[in-house]
């Protein structure tokens, strides 16, 4: 049906002119002439206010329903009480589609937790539509920073017959049925759909490695499937992934062009979105907004994984996990080093070879990789980055000593025999870095709808 975005209304350009709007009843209120109703269509955190003459029309009550969805007409006129702003007399109202009284969002506030059971629903609060505005306008400068640096954007496939990571934790691809029996598994896999094993991809690196040996600079976006039973804030079974693959880029140019794409992400966020920065300012994180402007305008820090250890035990602070040289960095480390160490973003490199992926390029120390973690407050890892290993002895030997299977990599290893590079990539996850420009804290709440242990929806 014909009519105008409530955004364009509260710019005022539709001021003492008859329109035509559409939306849910947010908030309601009756008095003894007048009812006013709060309209929002979703194109803006801010409502609409709608202003009843109830000597024009009596009966109102199937309007005040919260969450009914009405079609009004009406005069757009300077608000009253809101300086700078505008409401609509209405004329006419039509209901679309009642709303009954066990309607599960009466109340102002919910928490996050209670929003969670009602996945169909929580979208119509303000978190949720400030932060589906955000992810859009996160994911649209994404594209836009990759695109005017000349990278091609590449769909790497999400059914995959590798690992990636080399660790395990993938979902299964198949289209045999439960009662399917088979006397090995090798059997069960060559009966199947392809022939052999295949599963949901937790990463598009290796495909986009193969493109950018011929492209140059590509990145992939797109899900990421992870079988990590990992119940904790940071964590889900499905999630977005920014992969960018540089071809003759080293360890520090990588993290240079992670630095910028970072900064560009905030820059937009800050200059696109501030209603909804105030919001979250107000309701998530007190001063995040100050947060973000200073990101913006110092430079990330850079230290290795051995001074973060050394920090670390210098701290006096008991953490849960104990801290060694060799041992992988937990959240509550994390935070530390980026939040109390450092007090920004934070480039951790240099991490031991046994702790990280098989296809980082390894130092001349014979105990390191070129790899970097970037570190932030309040959130810890938004960004998984490295140089690639471009020697093929050095990534066969790799590959051994981790007990995989040299087959399944056929097509990643031939990259090494003909005209290899030195080359670098990194993993952004989409999640993360909305929760650190939010303030969110848990992952579950800046995803529509959050696949994790044992839930789905």
């Amino acid at each position: 049906m014909k009519h105008i975005d409530i955004i364009e209304i509260l710019k005022g350009q539709y001021t003492d002119q008859k329109v035509t709007v559409c939306g849910w009843v947010r908030t309601s209120r009756d008095s003894k002439n007048m009812a006013f109703l709060e309209l929002n269509d979703g194109t803006t955190l801010k409502h609409l206010q709608i202003v009843i003459d109830k000597a024009v029309m009596s009966d109102i009550s199937e309007f005040m329903k919260l969450g009914t969805s009405l079609k009004v007409e009406g005069t757009v006129v300077k608000s009253v009480v809101a300086e700078d702003s505008v409401e609509v007399n209405a004329e006419s109202i039509t209901v679309l589609g009642v709303c009954p009284p066990e309607y599960p969002l009466q109340k102002k506030r919910h928490t996050l937790e209670y929003l969670r059971t009602i996945p169909a629903l929580r979208v119509r609060t303000n978190t949720f539509n400030a932060v589906l505005r955000v992810r859009s306008v996160i994911s649209a400068c994404i594209h836009e920073f990759f695109q005017e640096r000349y990278y091609t954007y590449v769909h790497t496939p999400l059914i995959t017959g590798s690992d990636c990571e080399g660790a395990g934790e993938m979902f299964k691809v198949t289209t045999l049925p439960f009662n399917h029996e088979f006397k090995t598994e090798e059997e069960y896999d060559a009966a199947d759909f392809f022939g052999r094993r295949a599963a949901l991809s937790v990463s598009g690196q290796l495909e986009g490695e193969v493109a950018a040996m011929a492209l140059g600079k590509i990145y992939t976006f797109g899900p990421s499937f992870r079988a990590e039973k990992s119940n904790t804030p940071r964590h889900v079974a499905e999630f977005w992934h920014v992969e960018p693959e540089v071809a003759f880029a080293e360890l520090p140019d990588i993290i240079e062009i992670a630095e910028d794409l970072i900064k560009h992400i905030i820059n937009t966020v800050l200059t696109k979105c501030p209603e909804e920065l105030k919001f979250f300012n107000a309701h998530f994180e007190k001063g995040l907004i100050e947060k973000l402007e200073n990101v913006v305008a110092n430079d990330f820090a850079v230290m290795t994984y051995t001074e973060a250890i050394e920090a670390l035990k210098a701290s006096g602070k008991e953490f849960q996990y104990p801290v060694e040289w060799g041992a992988d960095l937990m959240t509550e480390h994390e935070r530390y080093i980026a939040e109390e160490v450092c007090k920004r973003p934070v480039f951790l490199t240099n991490y031991p070879k046994e702790i990280k992926s098989f296809y980082m390029k390894q130092n001349a120390d014979g105990k390191t990789v070129a790899a970097t973690d970037l570190l932030v407050p309040t959130v810890g890892e938004i960004i998984g980055c490295s140089e690639r290993e471009a020697d093929l002895d050095k990534l066969l030997e790799a590959m051994t000593i981790r007990g995989m299977n040299i087959d399944d990599y056929t097509d990643y290893i031939s990259l090494r025999k003909f005209g290899s590079v030195p080359h670098s990539g990194f993993g952004l996850g989409l999640e993360r870095i909305i929760m650190y420009v939010t303030g969110v804290q848990n992952i579950r709440d800046v995803i529509l709808y959050p696949r994790t242990v044992g839930t789905i929806s």
